[in-house]
């Protein structure tokens, strides 16, 4: 009796693919509740919505770009044929923005520029994960393969000036403490 062949789903190549579609299918639902909560509230609510964004979606998108942390491994492993340097240095620019300049300041919360912000990274997240989701199982739909080449380009401009514009408001609270604090669970707090 010859080797026994593993069933397809049990071959590495699917259990990649499978969990890359899972990985992509995950972070396209949290990117597409973000938008599109955003956007109920914008209607629903006007301009008053902008006002107390963070407060409604910051914890999603804490952990959609907590989760993203992963591609690097993704990355690094092999798992994903992207290049590392992009990926890091995008990843890196969207924790420090997200977890350093608007969680930690309440200021900063409260102005519109973190809405304009989060639909700005939320509308390139959905078209690249919706791309990527349908490229591992051999999806491929012409006017989504061109978004997804295509519609950084205006958008990364915009996200460059819109925090552009949010360092100088963050900027403001640090004159007046003159350290930054990063808060943790406990009652410990770290000074830099």
């Amino acid at each position: 009796m010859g080797p026994v062949a593993l069933p397809t789903w049990l071959q590495p190549r699917y259990r990649k693919n499978a969990y890359l579609f899972i990985y992509y299918l995950i972070q396209f639902c949290g990117h597409s509740w973000i938008f599109t909560n955003m956007t109920v509230r914008f209607f629903s609510f006007g301009k008053d919505s902008m006002v107390d964004t963070f407060y409604a979606i910051g914890l999603v998108m804490q952990l959609c770009q907590s989760i993203s942390l992963l591609e690097l491994l993704h990355i690094y492993v092999g798992i994903e044929s992207n290049h590392l340097l992009p990926r890091i240095l995008q990843l890196t620019e969207r924790i420090i923005v997200l977890f350093m300049v608007i969680t930690s300041q309440e200021e900063v919360q409260e102005k519109y520029v973190v809405c304009v912000l989060f639909i700005f990274w939320n509308l390139l997240d959905m078209v690249r994960y919706t791309y990527s989701m349908l490229s591992v199982i051999g999806i491929s739909y012409a006017v989504l393969t061109w978004f997804s080449q295509t519609l950084w380009m205006p958008i990364y401009p915009l996200c460059v000036l819109a925090e552009e514009i949010q360092f100088p408001l963050a900027g403001l609270a640090f004159p007046l403490t003159s350290y930054y604090a990063a808060y943790f669970a406990r009652d410990n707090e770290l000074y830099i």
